[in-house]
């Protein structure tokens, strides 16, 4: 009887074991495209997660190398959080990703990496954090006058091609 109590312990002990560190394990994010879309491991399926309310600036724009490396930098090493809420255009899943429990999101706008996409966004409180951000010249706001995404692909439609 003590065995069978000890061995059922051991295999509770063991699941209990497998499911934190498969919680440590998933979602993970695998690939940076730019400022504002990743790839997601969710330990079921890999998916495109371009994240909402912001715009960042595109890979070969001004500040889209910068912008790409201030969400690498947030979100390598932390525990992330995925709340999908749709699918965009282009067939990527929309959504909010956490960061070490920080919107990734409201750091990318606050700190001049991205703007607040006012045509698209749900979360209306980025606004207030773009215009200190502005205030206050960080990121992208140090040049004078930054062109929006949204303008800069309009310009560029071919310099600025889908990553599979």
């Amino acid at each position: 009887m003590q065995h069978a109590i000890t061995l059922s312990v051991l295999l509770l002990f063991s699941w209990l074991t497998s499911a934190l560190a498969a919680a440590d394990t998933y979602p993970k994010i695998t690939r940076y495209y730019d400022g504002d879309t990743v790839k997601i491991d969710d330990g079921m399926r890999q998916y495109k997660l371009r994240l909402r309310d912001i715009d960042a600036p595109e890979r070969n724009q001004a500040y889209g190398k910068k912008s790409r490396l201030a969400l690498m930098k947030l979100c390598k090493t932390a525990q992330i959080q995925v709340q999908l809420s749709g699918i965009d255009k282009y067939q990527r899943d929309l959504g909010i990703l956490h960061c070490n429990q920080q919107s990734a999101s409201a750091y990318m706008v606050a700190n001049g990496y991205a703007w607040y996409n006012q045509r698209y966004a749900m979360d209306g409180s980025l606004l207030q954090a773009q215009q200190q951000a502005r205030q206050q010249k960080l990121g992208l706001w140090r040049a004078k006058s930054p062109t929006p995404p949204w303008q800069w692909r309009q310009k560029h439609p071919h310099a600025y091609a889908k990553s599979p």
